[in-house]
């Protein structure tokens, strides 16, 4: 993920990797990133169009990569060695790693690197204690160097700015400072023999004319840094911060070590720490919580803190208007989300235990959610607080919640007393329990027009509860196998069920039929567990869909279960339309369809074996009574599975919970050629031709048949604002439902508020009676509208806010002056000096009325 910490964007890159990613390397200029995965595997990523430009595997564990400073060159470090390779450059190479040298001399595995600031050189730590110097270059007074006198695995080793002098640092907190008396100017390079010399003659026969020094700035092929920049970085070159196991950062002034901060901001071990260039703001990263911190430390303030769920994410739920996400794990945390900027902004640890379901309010300013712990809670986004909790009365564990379509009734499941509970979101008392069921309620669900209840049990039944006569059962649909997932079509016609035999069947609530079904059970594809005894063709058998979502029309709908697989269906059809692959991570487990031969021994599987594998290798979690470091701490890979699925109300996408995280799939970031009703006369020319002849409704009906975004912007800005609504009324039914959804997308970055807000009233005002006949295809691009106008909204209202708040006082202010004028003495200096202030004040609230009564 890339974040942008000024305008707090986050972006994902399209790109995965076959096991989980070791390290990253930056380029220094920002637009080249190296990305190598624990098998070794690197991925050259141009960060500019956020795409893979080479594939490269460096046959072996790769512990850290760095880049020069001047982006010519850079190192790997592998096993014992250090391989340099020249950087690939802004030409297209057929391979772009090129290997330069293989540095060897420790004995044990190397941990990091570091290069001078004028990348002659660089120095590589290892876990044999022992610091090794080596040159970029063949240098006759330094070929390589080795620095011991630690007691431990050396974790860090720098230069200091501009010089040779070198800091490392040795697991045990031990920090030696290493002092060269040579300067970097004063390395002399090695005169080059053999067929070297020879090719060095050729070229200074082709090249006499040139002088002396050209020809050594060829040689050595370096381009020296500037003179600001080596000013920049000696500025903040003597801090060193420091990571501990303990969660504690220290950030000290060298070479002195006088302690500048010192902050705990977990309690696991930091893993990763970086600075940025200017020295303001130092980065963290907690690999056990999950968490991400980048910390300004003169300000002593955060300007980024993200933190996921520790254990995986069991439930999700959209809001009503698409702008957020909210999110339950294991952990008995609840986390919301900005669809747009991709930040977590609150999180609620009101749960002591696992949350097993949450869902939105239809106002979107209510979160209601379900736990283990024996509570349904309800918190308000408005305050950020959990203003209700709904309790049984006897304890129970809650695995599913729903709330009716008025928000007033608050529905629980429960999986250990087979009862639905029920209870008024206004007084939080207790109205009914829901008997019936002899099994486990595994999902609710109600239905979006109604107030129609549905329970999903283990008993292989579901019933359909009337919440407005007297709480009984209207139907019980009787099904061949578990229920799993429930779900209502947005429009309530329809009812969809997952059951453990791997089918989806759809019922006809109202009549009590059963309409149609899916089997999903090849679908699936689910893969092999390292210990699973049986093949995964087998293992299947015994996989279903868990979680069930329809899309926002209707038409199609989403399951997603025990795979890496979510498959989209068409519901009419009951066919198979796309299936999306969320991982293809073999460090998880269930992946591999076959097992790998290699791993099993005449003593059996290694993954029986071994089981004292380090942390690295899985997640390891301390029996009982353990405590940290016992040999006896149990190591496993997390099993690939799909938790929970939600459509966007804007039907633009959706997005799944998933043992890899959260993840979001939307149509908005693609980049393809989708024409509509496309033939040979429609081209770019002619449609700027028909703009230059001011035929602007062919223009447009042109533009949104080649359906690109810049020509469909362009011919919509050159319209002039009074011709808006004559050219609107004269669009054909087809291309207004385009136009909405291009008006919906351009509020999300577009600076012409008004004038799209003009083109969206004329088109809803023309054809509101034909959409009106069709409300249920075009609900999602209203909801995308009413999502973007919202977001505006909130923004305007700040800054009006803001401005009402300045004139107020530039009004009091001023009335309390003039006051004092007509009291006192002819007025002073300082009267004048507020006058003009609140002047300035009202001036740039656009009140110019009040402006001239104050003068």
């Amino acid at each position: 993920m890339a974040f942008a910490l000024c305008s707090n964007r986050s972006n994902t890159l399209p790109l995965a990797t076959k096991y989980n990613i070791k390290c990253v390397g930056l380029s220094p200029d920002g637009r080249l990133a190296i990305i190598v995965d624990e098998g070794g595997a690197a991925l050259l990523v141009s960060l500019v169009c956020r795409s893979v430009l080479h594939h490269f595997h460096f046959k072996g564990s790769v512990h850290s990569v760095s880049f020069s400073p001047d982006g010519r060159k850079f190192v790997v470090t592998k096993g014992n060695i250090a391989q340099m390779y020249h950087a690939p450059g802004k030409k297209r190479e057929f391979n772009a790693f090129v290997l330069d040298k293989t540095y060897f001399g420790p004995y044990d595995e190397t941990t990091c690197i570091d290069w001078t600031d004028d990348s002659r050189c660089f120095v590589v730590g290892s876990k044999d204690m022992s610091t090794w110097v080596f040159g970029a270059e063949r240098w006759d007074n330094l070929i390589y160097y080795a620095l011991g006198g630690h007691k431990d695995a050396i974790v860090a080793c720098f230069f200091e700015s501009n010089s040779l002098d070198l800091y490392s640092l040795s697991q045990d907190g031990a920090l030696c400072v290493w002092q060269c008396d040579t300067p970097p100017e004063g390395l002399r390079l090695k005169a080059p023999t053999g067929w070297r010399a020879d090719l060095l003659q050729r070229e200074e026969e082709e090249e006499g004319e040139e002088e002396e020094g050209e020809k050594e700035t060829t040689i050595r092929g370096k381009a020296m840094p500037a003179e600001s920049e080596k000013a920049g970085k000696v500025k903040y070159s003597r801090l060193a911060n420091t990571g501990f196991a303990s969660g504690i950062f220290h950030l000290h002034e060298l070479p002195e070590f006088n302690l500048i901060h010192s902050l705990s901001i977990s309690d696991q071990r930091i893993s990763s720490v970086a600075i940025n260039s200017s020295g303001d703001w130092i980065a963290f990263g907690c690999s056990g919580l999950g968490q991400l911190l980048v910390w300004e430390w003169q300000s002593e303030s955060y300007v980024l803190k993200q933190q996921g769920h520790f254990n995986s994410m069991v439930s999700l739920a959209y809001s009503p208007d698409g702008q957020y996400l909210v999110t339950g794990g294991d952990d008995g945390k609840v986390k919301v989300w900005n669809t747009l900027s991709g930040f977590c902004f609150v999180t609620f640890t009101e749960h002591s235990s696992g949350v097993t379901g949450v869902t939105f309010t239809a106002t979107g300013h209510v979160i209601v959610t379900s736990s283990m712990d024996g509570t349904v809670r309800a918190f308000d986004l408005h305050r950020y607080r959990n203003f209700r909790t709904f309790t049984s009365p006897r304890p129970t564990q809650f695995s599913c919640v729903a709330v009716d379509c008025s928000g007033e009734i608050v529905s629980a499941g429960a999986q250990d007393s087979f009862e639905v509970f029920v209870w008024s979101m206004q007084t939080g008392r207790l109205l009914d329990v829901l008997s019936g069921h002899e099994g486990p309620i595994s999902g609710l669900c109600f239905n979006p027009m109604r107030s129609i209840l549905a329970s999903a049990s283990w008993d292989k039944t579901v019933r359909l509860w009337d919440m407005f006569d007297s709480w009984r059962t209207k139907e019980t649909l009787t099904l061949s196998s578990d229920a799993l997932a429930v779900t209502f079509r947005p429009d309530g016609e329809e009812l969809a069920v997952a059951t453990l035999n791997s089918q989806i069947t759809f019922w006809d609530p109202e009549n009590a039929m059963q309409t149609g079904s899916i089997e999903g059970r090849h679908d699936l594809k689910t893969g092999r567990k390292e210990l699973d005894k049986i093949t995964a063709k087998h293992s299947a058998k015994g996989k279903a869909f868990t979680t069930l979502c329809y899309s926002a029309d209707g038409q199609n709908i989403l399951a997603g279960g025990m795979s890496k697989f979510v498959c989209l269906y068409h519901v009419r059809e009951q066919i198979l339309v796309k299936r999306f692959e969320l991982s293809c991570n073999f460090s998880l487990d269930a992946m591999e369809e076959f097992l790998n031969r290699r791993k099993m021994t005449e003593f059996g599987n290694l993954a029986l074996i071994d089981q004292d594998a380090g942390e690295e290798n899985g997640v390891a979690i301390p029996l009982p009574g353990v405590k940290k470091g016992d040999m006896s701490s149990r190591h496993f890979k997390p099993e690939i599975r799909v938790t929970s699925l939600s459509f966007s109300p804007t039907g633009r996408c959706w997005a799944a919970t998933s043992t890899e995280g959260l993840l979001i799939f939307s149509l908005d970031t693609q980049m393809l050629f989708d024409p509509f009703e496309l033939d040979a006369s429609v081209t770019p020319g002619r449609t700027r031709e028909a703009l230059r002849q001011q035929d602007f409704t062919r223009a447009i009906l042109m533009a949104f048949r080649l359906n690109e975004r810049k020509l469909m912007q362009e011919t919509l800005e050159a319209v002039p604002p009074d011709e808006i609504n004559v050219i609107s009324a004269s669009l054909p039914e087809p291309y207004v439902d385009k136009v909405l959804e291009f008006l919906a997308a351009s509020f999300e970055e577009s600076r012409h508020l008004e004038f799209y807000l003009l083109w969206t009233q004329s088109l809803l005002m023309s054809h509101g009676q034909r959409l009106k006949s069709r409300a249920g295809q075009v609900l999602p691009t209203i909801q995308f509208l009413q999502k973007g106008l919202q977001r505006h909204l909130e923004d305007m209202a700040k800054l009006c806010d803001w401005n009402r708040y300045n004139i107020q006082y530039a009004l009091a202010l001023s009335k309390q002056r003039g006051l004092k004028r007509a009291l006192q003495s002819p007025g002073t200096e300082e009267d004048e000096e507020s006058d003009e202030e609140s002047l300035h004040l009202l001036r740039e609230a656009g009140e110019d009325e009040e402006a001239a009564m104050l003068v």
